[in-house]
């Protein structure tokens, strides 16, 4: 969960090993753009298969015997320097379309993970499944922190990625806002990928909300003022049950088509057959709507050194449920407690536990005369946990 709003932490809670030097961060894009600049260190990358490839395209071929010994003809020397020129001009083609389909990336930390196509407008994360079921506080959290309530998990620093939207430009908004009145996380919204080979080394590539859907194992509860004399429930748990004192109509998990015709089949009530519709379509699986923006996440501050640390490092990266630690939350409410939380992890369509995972974050473009607030962090980069002195 998140740190209060107040953004004061005591010293004795911040771990040592998350004071980094202030000025990584701030170096970061600068580093970025350089060694892309300077062609340094760049690598080839398939982003359907989630890994890295070198090309060996356009290296010199050898002979696989040695010529023979002896004076070469006129017309012997005039067929090798034919073939040779003809040879080189094939092998160039060849290796300028290489070079011109495949996306170079910059990696943004030593770990590789976080990789920046500056060229594609887009920002790679190399993570894995660590969760296939359960109710969700995230999409993707960082490695070793919130792996029981995300379906992802990455190796890395929440600054490294806050620090590649911000090299694609993306503007920084303001994280979500509980009090005096509920306002949802602002920014520019984000557009996520999600890329893997399945069992048979077939690459997939689908939105992310296609992984999420509205939470279903739950309890749903219906305002009726008079259960009808002719409704008979019993007292079974997995039963729908009637509470007179607050005057609901209850249900748990999913209800079939069965279900529902066998509840609506024991009254013509009004009142009672719209409480079993609206039980039937809430408790089916529906795919996630909301989107994500770049919150840009926020400060703590420790009350006796006065520094600042950036609060996405306790494990929010990207959220589902609302935060205002989170480097990228939905555009909309989702809740943060255990009994208002609204997704779960869609179980079918998720591969395996342990498979690697590329996400992309693409910045989607802003409309046209219209600027999304910048907010909270503003376009400046968030500073690294400082080390321990």
């Amino acid at each position: 969960m998140s740190h209060p709003s107040n953004h004061v932490v005591p010293k004795h809670v911040v771990p040592k090993f998350r004071r980094l030097p202030r000025l990584v961060a701030s170096g970061l894009v600068c580093i970025g753009f350089g060694l892309i600049l300077a062609g340094f260190q760049l690598t080839e990358f398939n982003p359907a298969w989630g890994a890295n490839q070198t090309s060996n395209a356009g290296e010199p071929a050898t002979d696989a015997k040695p010529r023979a010994a002896g004076k070469t003809t006129g017309n012997a020397k005039k067929s090798q320097t034919v073939e040779k020129k003809s040879g080189a001009a094939d092998a160039k083609p060849a290796a300028d379309a290489k070079s011109a389909s495949t996306p170079k990336l910059q990696p943004l930390n030593k770990q590789g993970t976080v990789l920046l196509d500056l060229e594609g407008k887009r920002l790679l994360l190399k993570s894995h499944v660590c969760l296939r079921k359960g109710v969700l506080e995230l999409l993707c959290c960082l490695k070793q922190s919130k792996e029981h309530e995300a379906i992802l998990s990455l190796d890395t620093k929440a600054y490294v990625v806050h620090a590649g939207l911000l090299a694609l430009g993306s503007e920084v908004g303001q994280p979500v806002q509980f009090e005096p009145e509920f306002k949802p996380a602002s920014g520019q919204k984000i557009d996520i990928f999600v890329n893997w080979d399945d069992a048979d080394g077939k690459p997939h590539r689908v939105p992310a909300q296609e992984w999420i859907r509205y939470v279903t194992l739950r309890f749903y509860a219906e305002k009726l003022g008079k259960l009808p004399d002719e409704v008979k429930l019993t007292d079974r748990i997995d039963e729908m049950r009637y509470d007179p004192k607050e005057g609901e109509l209850i249900w748990y998990g999913p209800m079939s088509v069965e279900t529902k015709q066998k509840f609506l089949a024991m009254s013509t009530d009004k009142a009672y057959r719209m409480c079993i519709e609206k039980f039937f379509q809430r408790s089916q699986s529906r795919q996630m709507e909301a989107h994500w923006v770049f919150s840009g996440s926020s400060y703590y501050v420790d009350d006796e050194t006065k520094e600042k640390f950036y609060r996405a490092e306790d494990g929010d990266l990207i959220c589902v449920a609302n935060f205002g630690s989170a480097t990228l939350d939905v555009a909309a409410r989702s809740g943060n407690g255990a009994e208002e939380l609204l997704f779960e992890a869609w179980t079918e369509r998720i591969p395996e536990v342990g498979t690697a995972v590329t996400i992309e974050l693409i910045p989607a473009k802003l409309e046209a005369g219209k600027k999304e607030p910048a907010k909270g962090l503003g376009n400046k980069e968030p500073e690294p946990p400082q080390p321990a002195k």
